[in-house]
């Protein structure tokens, strides 16, 4: 495994889409991750019929378990609760 990529830091994100609902997921690149969503190409199905406008939060993460954990804690919140913690 290429030793760049064992360590690089994991994120968790908010991608809030056209039609102002708020995507989450996990990566390494967030700049490279948001290009895929607008591109349509490599981005998740869930872009399909919206467009992924813009990043509206970013969390760091040590690795790629505890950036799961999170990205489910995240995705278990009421939308006000999401909209509060891209607040802070």
């Amino acid at each position: 495994m290429d030793q760049d990529k064992k360590l690089a830091p994991w994120y968790v994100y908010m991608v809030r889409a056209s039609d102002q609902s708020l995507y989450t997921g996990i990566t390494t690149d967030p700049e490279r991750r948001l290009a895929e969503h607008q591109s349509g190409k490599a981005g998740a199905k869930y872009f399909r019929g919206r467009g992924a406008l813009a990043m509206v939060y970013l969390e760091a993460s040590t690795d790629r378990s505890s950036a799961s954990k999170r990205e489910s804690q995240i995705k278990k919140l009421s939308r006000r609760e999401k909209l509060a913690l891209i607040d802070k």
